[in-house]
């Protein structure tokens, strides 16, 4: 009996962490890996889908430990990295559904029945990327074709009247250079989404987290079949070519948190991030 109840179920001030929803992990895979709270991994199996889970301490882990880890930088990078890493684990010996950053259920017996519960939207998802992988490309403004930049460079004006006009003509051609940039934008997204079989447009991402001076224009997910990934990468660098306004960025593969994800109600009630968000 004491097996039985050994069999990795929460401690009552622990709380069972969701990574990843598959098929199945190899056991000696899954030893080799900790999780967000140094913890060690382990799967939950339930007819045919594997949740690769760990136990997490409450105190840091539930709704006020998560909130105090999202108002800090690094130690939100750290479980964002962690978690990313364990999902492409499962992503290295199949088709993956990443949970959400701080999915959580207070037992084993809760995951079980989440899985059961989902069973066929999970399936489904699994399906969808199976045999495909997520790529992402970024676009930004090249420093050439900064929209900005006209404004900005107005020069001293010899009268008030002649900077006025300096003004707005420089108002107008950045208008001008921001749609130019954004239809470069659009037309590398379509482009690139015939040899996709779905697409995700995130939102661009502030400048302050890329760390990069140039305005992100695209930020966009594209689920490419195994056999169509080294024709898209060449995709890309064509569209780099044409569009001499953009920067072009591919990246990728990734896990498909773009594409695999199902929303369910976790056992406990956590803030949510994404994950790949973090690491892409």
């Amino acid at each position: 009996m004491a097996e039985v109840l050994a069999e990795h179920e929460a401690q009552p001030e622990q709380g069972v962490w969701v990574y990843a929803i598959c098929d199945e992990v190899p056991t000696a895979a899954i030893r080799v890996v900790r999780g967000v709270d140094g913890e060690q991994v382990r799967a939950v199996r339930e007819g045919d889908l594997t949740a690769l889970v760990g136990s997490v301490s409450l105190a840091r882990f539930d709704e006020a430990g998560l909130n105090q880890s999202l108002n800090d930088l690094d130690r939100l990078a750290y479980i964002a990295r962690t978690h990313h890493k364990i999902v492409e684990l499962a992503a290295e010996f199949g088709p993956v559904t990443p949970a959400r950053l701080a999915t959580l259920y207070h037992d084993d017996h809760r995951v079980r029945f989440m899985l059961r519960e989902h069973r066929g939207e999970f399936r489904a998802a699994l399906e969808q990327v199976r045999g495909r992988q997520e790529l992402g490309v970024k676009a930004y403004a090249s420093k050439q074709a900064n929209p900005d930049a006209a404004a900005e460079a107005t020069g001293s004006a010899s009268s008030g009247t002649a900077y006025l006009r300096r003004r707005q003509a420089a108002l107008s051609s950045r208008d001008a250079a921001r749609q130019r940039v954004w239809g470069a934008a659009d037309a590398v997204h379509s482009q690139l989404s015939t040899l996709a079989v779905a697409t995700h447009r995130h939102r661009p991402q502030d400048q302050r987290l890329t760390g990069d001076e140039r305005a992100m224009i695209l930020n966009a997910a594209y689920l490419v079949d195994d056999a169509r990934v080294a024709e898209f990468a060449r995709a890309v660098a064509s569209a780099a070519r044409e569009h001499s306004s953009l920067a072009l960025e591919l990246t990728g593969p990734w896990p498909p948190y773009s594409f695999a994800a199902v929303e369910e109600e976790p056992g406990s009630g956590p803030p949510q991030a994404d994950a790949g968000e973090e690491t892409r």
